[in-house]
């Protein structure tokens, strides 16, 4: 009887089991992943990632230049000992004596010797004038007044007269002729008067066998001893001075003006006379 009890229970289990009555298993429900959180998800990430790019690109720049700079030392450093191990092997050596050859210097016989003062022609003007020679003067200068701007085919012109004393030997026909050029350039000049702005004019110049054209700034010199002065601009690579003469090349001649041979007699030297440009 108690065997059947028990076949009796069981065979209820097994049908329970069957039926799924059994003991009831635990169910998980998990929410689904929304578009918005997706995006700012992989939008963290891949800012992650580029911070950290970044990071690394920076490092290894920092490390190249460490890197460049350390080379930098040891080639310093290696050089260096190059020097000292030359200075070490010369230790109880006899001096040694470098022996130079002299400089040659340029040949000064085709170089014009000039005088102090001298006789100035002006071809295109057609008159000459007395000149002093001035190497302490950059720019040579000549005397004129009435100086006047103004353009011509859209250059700047300068018209201008000489400014002479009466006695000033020239030709006559010149004393008060307008004379006309185009400007080259400007400038400035320093005096302890203070500081002003000349034009620069090129004239064609001879002096002796000197014939070339020479750039020369205008101010009025009338109150000075000599109209034209010739400064270094000049004399650069083409003539000497000797101080000790005057007037060693003849006054040239022009239609109108006196004879050469009788220059003698306006050649009479203000040196005493105090010189200022």
């Amino acid at each position: 009887m108690r065997s059947r009890s028990l076949l009796l229970s069981a065979l209820c289990v097994g049908v329970l089991t069957l039926a799924g009555c059994a003991v009831p298993q635990a169910t998980h429900h998990t929410d689904d992943l929304t578009e918005t959180a997706f995006n700012q998800r992989l939008e963290s990430l891949e800012n992650n990632l580029a911070l950290r790019c970044s990071t690394q690109t920076e490092l290894l720049r920092v490390q190249a230049e460490r890197a460049q700079r350390i080379g930098d030392d040891v080639r310093a450093n290696g050089k260096l000992l190059r020097h000292l191990r030359a200075d070490v092997e010369n230790i109880g050596q006899e001096p040694r004596v470098v022996t130079t050859c002299p400089i040659e210097r340029s040949d000064t016989a085709s170089k014009e010797m000039l005088g102090r003062n001298e006789w100035v022609g002006f071809p295109t003007v057609g008159t000459y004038l007395k000149a002093r020679v001035d190497s302490g003067a950059n720019t040579s200068s000549l005397s004129a007044r009435d100086i006047t701007e103004f353009e011509r085919d859209g250059d700047d012109w300068i018209r201008f007269k000489l400014s002479l004393e009466d006695d000033e030997p020239i030709v006559d026909a010149m004393r008060d002729e307008w004379i006309e050029a185009p400007v080259t350039r400007r400038v400035k000049i320093i005096q302890a008067s203070g500081t002003e702005s000349r034009p620069v004019i090129s004239l064609l110049m001879t002096l002796g066998p000197i014939k070339q054209r020479v750039e020369f700034t205008l101010n009025d010199r009338s109150h000075l001893s000599y109209p034209v002065l010739l400064g270094r601009r000049f004399l650069m690579d083409i003539a000497l001075i000797d101080v000790s003469q005057s007037y060693i090349h003849p006054r040239p001649e022009y239609p109108g003006g006196a004879s050469a041979a009788d220059a003698e007699k306006d050649q009479q030297d203000n040196d005493s006379e105090e010189e200022t440009r």
